[in-house]
């Protein structure tokens, strides 16, 4: 089940954005969706490694409560859902571009691996490190 989106009082406004981004995946959810613009499901739990069904689902209900994420949902046989950033979501993606940066600076200083530089495979991992 996915929590309900806290309304505030907050603090400050790095608060409310961390409310919205909290959570391991979050952010490289948006980021896959900012480069590839529609993921399904299975593309994107292949993107990730690491995440389980349960996380990305239950990220990607809050996310879709909170604005970031569309949801679309054709009615063929199977089903066939697509996600995608609502416009919301393309500017905290651009918001997190400076974090990115951030993280990808520290990777370089202190000599830290990247997923694919650990031996597992992963778009996802690659493109982190190579963004920030």
């Amino acid at each position: 089940m996915s929590k309900a989106p806290r309304r505030g009082p907050y603090i400050c406004g790095i608060d409310a954005a961390l409310d919205v981004v909290s959570g391991k995946w979050k952010g490289l959810i948006l980021w896959e969706l900012d480069a590839h613009g529609v993921r399904r499901f299975a593309e994107l739990r292949r993107a990730l490694p690491g995440v389980s069904e349960k996380m990305l689902t239950q990220h990607l209900r809050e996310m879709e409560a909170d604005a970031l994420v569309h949801r679309k949902v054709y009615a063929e046989v199977p089903p066939r859902v697509e996600y995608s950033l609502t416009e919301h979501g393309r500017t905290l993606n651009q918001a997190l571009g400076a974090l990115g940066a951030w993280g990808g600076e520290r990777m370089r200083r202190e000599g830290l691996e990247t997923v694919e530089a650990n031996g597992a495979a992963g778009a996802a991992g690659a493109a982190v490190a190579s963004r920030g």
